[in-house]
């Protein structure tokens, strides 16, 4: 199976993903979280750094219900901001001289 390449959009909310995991995690330990959900520590460190921008639902379900997210939430904050560009006006393109008179 070839993998298609990540978007932009994908990747950015991948990161925003490991973000919201890390506050949420606190001051646990990274192994504490991932053996209660029962997923590897390099598993949770590779999505909290972004490197795994779109994790399979059942480990974020995991991760959500270890650290007391809920999915919601979770899905709420990582598209906030997709959400908040695409309501935001494109300017204009910048008008250039015409080649032709």
């Amino acid at each position: 199976m070839v993998r298609l390449p990540l978007t932009p959009a994908e990747v950015a909310r991948g990161q925003r993903l490991g973000a919201l995991l890390r506050r949420a995690r606190g001051r646990r330990s990274m192994l504490d979280v991932a053996l209660a959900a029962h997923i590897s520590p390099e598993t949770l460190r590779k999505i909290e750094s972004g490197r795994v921008a779109t994790p399979a639902f059942p480990t974020i379900a995991a991760i959500a219900d270890t650290l007391g997210l809920s999915l919601d939430a979770v899905w709420a904050e990582i598209s906030q901001a997709e959400h908040t560009a695409e309501e935001q006006p494109v300017p204009p393109a910048a008008r250039r001289p015409s080649l032709v008179s």
